[in-house]
């Protein structure tokens, strides 16, 4: 049964005004100076513009994907389409085997190098393929991690159940068909503070009673074909109060290889209590102290988690401070580059843009395994981050649900969605699981949007992809609708360009000079521009 989407009172003038514009039919693309070549359709009765994956298999997700010589790899292929499905894989290396039928590729390769292969995927509709490089060495997270975490929506109330069914879920909402991979355990996975004894003789971190059984529940994750992911800070505690990592971070990178995870966020909370420079320091011993002391809990854990003998991302969570975006890529994969986003407040715009609009800034620091971290994706069922409140509909509109996974994508930002996986629904999963705009934030060349303009009205950013084409997103930032351009001048190319619309998977039409369209309110028009060459 289809959810309706709902609408809160702050932001029934911009749905209101949206519904108008897409009524008239405001919606047609425009060159500047000539008549729009193809108009663009819409589906009003539901906002829906994601058109359904159709019964024949398409291969999804990164088509790179970086491990370490000897570590255990597991990758299953992303693929929509009917089921029954059978997966084939050519030239795969040495040390690795393809389940013909789950499509879930598992084992270890032993010598470093790019090893390049073929999927296959065929059922009773048809056939796909798709290239697939695999590079063994030292370089981890080639694209932006995809996943779900659990802190949004359940707080302090995860547990062991609840993970295992965001697995399920993963797989059978279908999310996993476009890449989501990783299922994540955010904070209070661990004993409180007060619950003694917060760790064995051996000095090795015992989970709380909600988490009776680690390895148990990091197999039945990889029992799917997906990946695990743990939470804890390098202070003496938590942001939720539970025991962290200080003085146990050897102890705790082993635990967690030995537990079976594959990624790990650090995030800051205390460790600035054990630092007495911070708090009235010189210039020159604030210039050391972001220099030495930010870096030297993610520097040190980094370490360890390279001697483990699986490979774990590292997501550092430390909230922007000392220019992470300048050093992040030396101690980590991702870093976040701002406060926590469910705080974020706005007072015309929801909080995720100016989230974005901060995180646009870093640019030029991202790269393949080193990714700006602009915080998770709230949309669908989302708690309140003030007071750990149990979930609720977004009071996002659609729109503003389009524009929020468009910058994202953009960014080449991590895709962690944080809201309830139980409570999914077809407009949601629409936003979530476009696959041609998951390819713009997975595109292998791992280029970050650079912004193109910015003023209050707009907002516009350009990605250069691997095949030469470029992604552009065109943002109103206002609350009526808005015509937005962009020139062929702007973006240094010159002749016909072919623009497609990526949320609607359609071709719009072939331009000479210049391309504009009128946007919805707190809207967006997510198109590739490519030449015929």
């Amino acid at each position: 049964m289809k959810t309706p989407i709902q609408y809160s009172n702050h932001n029934s003038v911009s749905v209101w005004f949206a519904l108008l514009a897409f009524a008239a039919g405001l919606d047609q693309v425009k060159a500047a100076g000539e008549s729009p070549l193809i108009a663009v359709e819409t589906n009003i009765s539901s906002m829906i513009l994601t058109p359904k994956p159709g019964s024949a298999p398409r291969i999804n997700g990164p088509k790179v994907y970086g491990v370490r010589p000897g570590s255990p790899f597991l990758y299953r292929i992303p693929c929509t389409g009917e089921r029954p499905m059978l997966f084939r894989a050519d030239d795969l290396p040495e040390g690795l085997t393809l389940d013909y039928q789950t499509g879930i590729i598992t084992g270890k390769i032993a010598k470093p190098g790019i090893y390049r292969t073929i999927l296959f995927a065929r059922n009773a509709f048809g056939k796909a393929t798709r290239e697939f490089r695999i590079e063994v060495g030292n370089t981890l997270a080639l694209t932006p991690p995809m996943g779900w975490n659990s802190w949004y929506i359940h707080y302090n109330r995860i547990t062991d159940a609840t993970m295992r069914a965001a697995a399920d879920q993963m797989i059978n909402s279908g999310m996993a068909d476009f890449g989501y991979q990783y299922v994540n355990s955010d904070d209070c996975w661990m004993k409180k503070q007060g619950d003694v004894p917060y760790r064995d003789t051996n000095g090795v971190v015992l989970p709380n009673w909600n988490f009776p059984d680690m390895k148990g529940l990091t197999d039945y994750i990889h029992g799917k074909g997906l990946k695990a992911g743990i939470y804890t800070s390098p202070g003496p505690w938590t942001c939720g109060g539970y025991v962290g990592a200080y003085q146990h971070e050897a102890a705790d990178a082993q635990k967690f290889a030995e537990w079976g995870f594959d990624f790990l966020k650090y995030d800051w909370c205390s460790y600035g209590q054990i630092d007495e420079k911070r708090r009235s320091p010189t210039k020159e011993e604030k210039k050391k102290y972001e220099a030495d002391y930010l870096k030297l809990p993610y520097r040190t854990m980094n370490e360890l988690l390279k001697q483990q003998p699986r490979d774990m991302v590292f997501n550092l969570c430390q909230y922007g401070m000392g220019n992470v975006w300048e050093w992040g890529g030396e101690v980590g994969h991702c870093w976040r580059t701002t406060g926590d986003l469910g705080l974020e407040r706005g007072a015309h715009l929801p909080g995720f843009y100016s989230i974005a609009f901060s995180n646009a800034r870093h640019w030029e620091y991202a790269r393949p395994g080193a990714w700006n971290d602009p915080d998770y994706i709230l949309i669908g069922w989302v708690g309140d981050a003030h007071g750990y409140g149990v979930g609720k509909k977004s009071t996002l509109t659609p729109d503003e649900q389009y524009s929020y996974m468009s910058l994202w994508s953009l960014m080449a930002a991590p895709l962690i969605f944080s809201g309830d996986m139980a409570r999914l629904d077809a407009f949601t999963l629409n936003v979530l699981c476009n696959a041609e705009v998951i390819d713009v934030d997975q595109d292998p060349l791992g280029k970050q949007a650079r912004i193109l303009r910015q003023t209050s009205d707009e907002f516009v950013l350009v990605k250069e992809l691997e095949d030469g084409s470029k992604a552009i997103g065109l943002f109103n930032l206002t609350s009526l609708p808005r015509k937005v351009s962009v020139t062929w001048n702007d973006l240094g190319v010159s002749g016909k360009q072919h623009v497609r619309d990526l949320w609607r998977q359609k071709e719009i039409g072939a331009f000479k000079k210049s391309f504009e369209m009128e946007v919805p309110p707190h809207g967006v028009m997510l198109v590739r521009l490519h030449s015929d060459k």
